[in-house]
């Protein structure tokens, strides 16, 4: 696997996801997750381990989606636990991801709800 630059602060994480996946390098964006994350996606279910997000995304990069910065709600952090959260650009919704703080002071994925709309009523 090669060297992939590491997220020393949460926020990096969305930053290296933008960057990787419109290079369409899935194991990139895969190197971003722990070993056993868990991504709800797709919608409705879920995808849990860093191989199996690797598999996901190399079919999703497949189609050649194009992703584009959302700007970063604030961080939440408690030791090593951090929430990151975006809003969507089209203001429908929310991103949350829960980070960890790794031994050598990166970030990775642990939990990933990239798509989140309330209910309607």
């Amino acid at each position: 696997m090669p060297e992939y630059e590491k997220a020393m602060r949460p926020e990096d994480i969305t930053r290296l996801f933008v960057e990787r996946s419109n290079a369409g390098d899935a194991a990139g964006v895969a190197a971003l997750y722990e070993e056993d994350a868990v991504l709800a996606y797709p919608p409705g279910g879920r995808t849990v381990g860093r191989e199996a997000i690797r598999s996901l995304w190399e079919k999703v990069l497949d189609n050649r989606p194009r992703f584009e910065p959302e700007d970063p709600l604030p961080t939440l952090i408690s030791g090593d636990i951090a929430l990151t959260s975006t809003p969507p650009r089209d203001g429908a919704g929310a991103r949350a991801q829960v980070l960890r703080r790794q031994s050598d002071g990166s970030w990775l994925r642990l939990l990933d709800r990239p798509e989140f709309v309330p209910p309607t009523r």
